[in-house]
C-alpha cells in the first residue's frame, strides 16, 4: 500500500505531466494569454514553476538581496528574465526533463511541491478554459490548508466553511456552508476568485 508520502510525490509527478501534456498543445497566441497571476502571461508562469529546476541556493539568496528580500520581487523578476531568455518550447522541455525532481518548498514538504503544480497550473488552465487536475488531486492540496496560508493569499471567509461537491474535503470551520467544486474552492483560498464571484454557490 502506498504511503501518504509516496502518493503526494506521485501525484506532483502525474500532475506535472498532466500540465506538459496541455502546454504542448498549447498554441504560441495562447502561450500569450495573460493567466490568474497579475502582470503574467502563460509563459511567465510556467517559467516560475521550473525556477526551482534552474535555480540553485545561492542564486536564490543572491536574487532575494538584490529584491529587497521580497520573495515575491524576486520571483517576478526571474520569470521576466527568464521568459526573454528562454522560448515557450525550450520551458517546456525543460517541465518534461523534471517531472521526478525532487524539489520541495522550504518548510512546505511534499505537499507544498504539490501545491505549487497544481496552484500555478490552474493559474493558466483556468484562463485558458483547459481541465483543472482532477479532484482527488485538488482535496489533497486542500486539506493542507491553514489559517496562516489564508492570510498570506488575504482570504477571509467571513465565518464561513466551503465544502467540496466533488470530494471529501473542506476547509473552514464557520456556521455557514458554502458548496462548490473542490476547484473553486482552492481559487478562492488562494485570492485567485473572490467567494462571491462563483457560481452556483448555495449559501
Amino acid at each position: 500500500m502506498e504511503t501518504h508520502s509516496s502518493h503526494l510525490t506521485s501525484e506532483t509527478q502525474a500532475e506535472r505531466e498532466r500540465l506538459a501534456g496541455i502546454l504542448g498543445d498549447l498554441t504560441p497566441e495562447q502561450w500569450d494569454t495573460p493567466s490568474l497571476c497579475d502582470g503574467w502571461r502563460v509563459r511567465e508562469v510556467v517559467a516560475h514553476m521550473t525556477m526551482p529546476y534552474r535555480t540553485k541556493s545561492i542564486g536564490v539568496l543572491a536574487g532575494l538581496v538584490r529584491a529587497g528580500f521580497s520573495f515575491n520581487r524576486y520571483a517576478d523578476r526571474d520569470a521576466r528574465s527568464t521568459t526573454r531568455a528562454m522560448s515557450d518550447a525550450e520551458l517546456l522541455d525543460l517541465l518534461r526533463r523534471n517531472v521526478d525532481h525532487p524539489w520541495q518548498p522550504p518548510g512546505g514538504g511534499e505537499v507544498g511541491a504539490l501545491s505549487h503544480d497544481v496552484i500555478h497550473g490552474l493559474d493558466f488552465t483556468e484562463p485558458l478554459g483547459l481541465p483543472p487536475a482532477p479532484a482527488e488531486r485538488l482535496a489533497l492540496v486542500l486539506a493542507s490548508t491553514k489559517p496562516r496560508q489564508l492570510k498570506y493569499f488575504g482570504v477571509d471567509l467571513g465565518g464561513r466553511k466551503l465544502a467540496a461537491t466533488d470530494s471529501d474535503v473542506s476547509v473552514g470551520d464557520g456556521s455557514t456552508v458554502v458548496a462548490m467544486t473542490s476547484k473553486d474552492i482552492l481559487l478562492v483560498v488562494t485570492g485567485r476568485r473572490a467567494l462571491d464571484e462563483v457560481p452556483q454557490a448555495s449559501r
